[in-house]
């Protein structure tokens, strides 16, 4: 009686494949490029969805807020003027401090919205990205500089693109200013045969632990909007990562070393990658056209 003869699943599975005529790698390539397609697929969904809702809100606390703050102002010089002389001097100090108030609101509606509306890129992506930096920096206070490569492919990404790009370095850099405290920052835009790298340096806390695996889900509002991040780049075929830089004299270098001798971890570097088949335009997109995907 013959015995059974035991075949490894696996082996039995390609041999079977083999007699029909079906290729599994080339199969589990195409199938691993199908999937790949989809992720980009959707989340470019979800980034278009994002400044979708950026535009609403921006119309919203344009439309809406900005006005009811104008006919505040508006009460209150009414007010202030229709108060009696001899009314006591406690009246005119609330109205002070109303119209300071009022002042600190209108002044941050104006800054959301700005955060809000897509930039011009008729002056480039790095020239967008500095004009963004200096006035975040007046801001903040963050001492921030950005270095961009020297690379003509850059003057010919859509307008998507470039999108997403601004916008990494824009949520790395608001994330700097209000969780790392962080004296100083860095972005720099580097390019390879490959890919477009952006790099945010700062010399900050760093991350919490385990904020990274969360990805800011755990967070009210994202936290650090990794996940938003991380869509961004999918988009275009692309990643992020994010983790420990290294102490440094300036943002820029990594030359610090600890009481060991060995280099301390100090801040954080998000490095962001963009494959250049997908950001790179086909063709050249009409102004028109350009100004309608910035409004």
């Amino acid at each position: 009686m013959d015995r059974p003869t035991a075949v490894p699943f696996n082996a039995a599975l390609a041999s079977a494949a083999q007699r029909d005529g079906f290729d599994m790698p080339s199969h589990a390539a195409r199938e691993i490029e199908r999937l790949r397609a989809r992720v980009r697929e959707l989340s470019a969904e979800l980034v278009d969805a994002q400044e979708s809702v950026r535009r609403h809100v921006a119309r919203e606390l344009h439309d809406g807020v900005g006005a009811e703050l104008t006919a505040t102002r508006f009460a209150l010089a009414g007010i202030e003027t229709w108060l009696p002389a001899d009314a006591p001097p406690q009246c005119a100090a609330a109205l002070a401090v109303a119209n300071r108030s009022l002042d600190a609101v209108h002044a941050a509606n104006r800054e959301a919205i700005a955060q809000l509306h897509a930039p011009s890129f008729e002056t480039g992506l790095a020239g967008a990205l500095k004009c963004w930096v200096r006035d975040f920096s007046s801001r903040t206070g963050l001492r921030t500089t950005v270095t961009c490569a020297d690379d003509a492919r850059l003057a010919r990404l859509s307008a998507d693109a470039a999108l997403a790009v601004f916008r990494v370095a824009q949520e790395a850099l608001n994330n700097v200013a209000k969780h790392a405290r962080a004296s100083c920052a860095d972005v720099r835009i580097e390019t390879g045969a490959r890919h477009l790298r952006l790099l945010v340096r700062d010399d900050g806390i760093g991350l919490p632990r385990g904020a990274r695996e969360r990805g800011g889900q755990n967070q009210p509002g994202g936290h650090f909007g990794l996940a938003g991040m991380q869509a961004r780049c999918a988009a275009f075929d692309g990643t992020l990562r994010v983790g420990a830089r290294r102490a440094s004299v300036g943002c820029g270098e990594d030359s610090g070393t600890g009481s060991n001798g060995a280099v301390a971890p100090r801040g954080t570097l998000i490095q962001a990658r963009f494959a250049w088949h997908a950001v790179l335009a086909t063709t050249p997109a009409p102004r028109a056209a350009r100004r309608a995907l910035q409004s």
